[in-house]
């Protein structure tokens, strides 16, 4: 060997190995660094390799010498270098053509593949290894270990090919054919795990997964669609049971408006008329708070009208069902709003003596905003909608009530108050009130440290429309934080 070739055989074994040295102390967190040092070591020491006369592909002589094991130990260097390149260009290309950091089994694949290639490569270049011969004899080890491990390998390849097809990416929730469902929280080579809405970790082998038909329902987005059925006695026509049916859901605020709720006449006989409203909320983890919403006020809405809900079919009748409901004074509606809860009953029946009922039209301005209202109401019938800036914050049902702030404590009204729909409300005037506390001072005292404290009943801010990217990508960003994949 010339003393030229041994010069540089000497620099491109210092390269090499300062190049493992620099990739070793750059670290996992900075993979745009280590990636450029990778793509310059590589070049750099392909420049040298042709300046050295040496051939990584072609195996030399077997004779060895100190000279001979320089070049070997070159061979090996550029040969890993060559791999981990290939492998940061490969990853540029994943992160370039859109492809999700979830995709981390296609990654780990292609990085088996590219080491198991400069592997043999070293073995058949470097050493003189008859790779055909090894690799007939490992085809025998290779279906020995296939049949042993035939149920691990079907996970793998099945979680190969649901990586591929994508129908899911982290942060999905999914749910599958036996009643399973939840958010995809991780997959590996054998599993994907997937939070219930208990809270759980369920396990789930993608052989298993691969086999069965599942459910995204975050695409195209996280709106889900529910079911509630209403069974009501046909003392009045359908068309008012329906009517009363779309108030409840006007007023729900935990649904989404946007595409309108629908409700649906099922059947009907001399039992019952058999209803199912149909309503989409923004997220499945919003399901059993619209259901418990919307049992709430089909139940408000109904007892303000007088409907009657039907017995189960198959139950005994005792007594007569038809008979209408009473309906619901103001006593009652006072004796449910959470303000009242401290004043004893007399003073309840006093306040409810007082009461004015009154019919307000729809789209009626009952409250502006800033303004100190000098009485206040309790929805009897209808739905009211606070507005602020233009926009629907806030949708109030049967039992609610609005102006108490004005009327006990001069507060300003820091929203619009519009009547939806048509309205029955009663109405407490403030100069009235003035006079029945007048003599029981301690009972407005009381209300005032109640509207203090916020105890007032009022419904939840309506959600806002369903946005699933927006959830979904702060959902995988908490996911990444805790199992460490930021």
């Amino acid at each position: 060997m010339s003393q030229q070739t041994l010069m540089w055989t000497i620099v491109l074994n210092a390269l090499g190995v300062a190049g493992i040295i620099v990739w070793h102390m750059q670290g996992h967190t900075r993979q745009t660094e280590r990636l450029v040092s990778q793509i310059v070591f590589f070049l750099t020491m392909s420049v040298v390799l042709v300046l050295a006369r040496i051939v990584p592909f072609r195996f030399d002589a077997p004779h060895i010498d100190g000279s001979r094991s320089l070049i070997v130990l070159a061979k090996i260097l550029w040969w890993t270098h060559l791999s981990w390149a290939t492998i940061g260009i490969l990853r540029i290309y994943i992160v370039f053509d859109g492809r999700p950091r979830e995709a981390r089994l296609i990654q780990d694949l292609l990085v088996a593949i590219v080491y198991l290639g400069v592997l043999l490569s070293v073995m058949a270049f470097v050493f003189g290894v008859p790779i055909g011969t090894l690799l007939a004899t490992s085809g025998v080890f290779a279906i020995i270990l296939g049949l042993a491990l035939q149920n691990t390998l079907g996970d793998v390849f099945s979680g190969v090919a649901l990586t591929l097809g994508r129908p899911y990416v982290i942060g999905d929730w999914i749910l599958l054919q036996d009643g399973t469902e939840g958010r995809v929280v991780a997959s590996n080579w054998r599993s994907t795990y997937l939070l219930t809405s208990s809270h759980n970790h369920v396990v789930v082998p993608n052989s298993v997964l691969a086999k069965q038909g599942l459910t995204n329902i975050s695409k195209p987005d996280e709106s889900h669609q529910i079911t509630l059925s209403v069974r009501i006695v046909p003392t009045r026509s359908p068309k008012f049971i329906v009517d009363v049916m779309h108030s409840a859901l006007k007023s729900c605020n935990s649904i989404a408006q946007e595409p309108a709720a629908s409700v649906s006449l099922v059947g009907i006989d001399a039992v019952a008329v058999d209803i199912q409203l149909f309503l989409r909320v923004t997220s499945p983890a919003q399901r059993i708070v619209a259901r418990n919403d919307m049992i709430d006020l089909v139940y408000r809405h109904c007892r303000a009208h007088g409907l009657v809900f039907a017995r189960p079919i198959g139950s005994p009748l005792l007594h007569d069902d038809r008979a209408e409901s009473p309906g619901v004074d103001v006593a009652t509606l006072l004796d449910s709003i959470p303000l009242f809860f401290d004043l004893t009953h007399d003073e309840r029946e006093l306040l409810a003596s007082s009461a004015v009922l009154r019919t307000v039209a729809a789209d009626e301005l009952l409250v502006g905003r800033g303004e100190v209202c000098r009485r206040f109401m309790v929805i009897k019938q209808g739905v009211v909608v606070l507005r602020e800036d233009g926009r629907d914050i806030l949708r109030l049902a049967p039992g609610d009530m609005l102006g108490a702030g004005g009327v006990f404590a001069e507060l300003p009204e820091n929203r619009e108050a519009t009547a939806m729909t048509q309205l029955e409300v009663y109405e407490f005037s403030s100069d009235v009130i003035d006079l029945m506390f007048a003599e029981k001072p301690s009972a407005r005292d009381r209300i005032r440290m109640r509207l203090a404290s916020g105890s007032i009943n009022l419904p939840t801010a309506q959600p806002p429309a369903a946005s699933a990217e927006g959830t979904r990508s702060d959902f995988v960003r908490s996911i990444r934080s805790v199992f460490g994949t930021r």
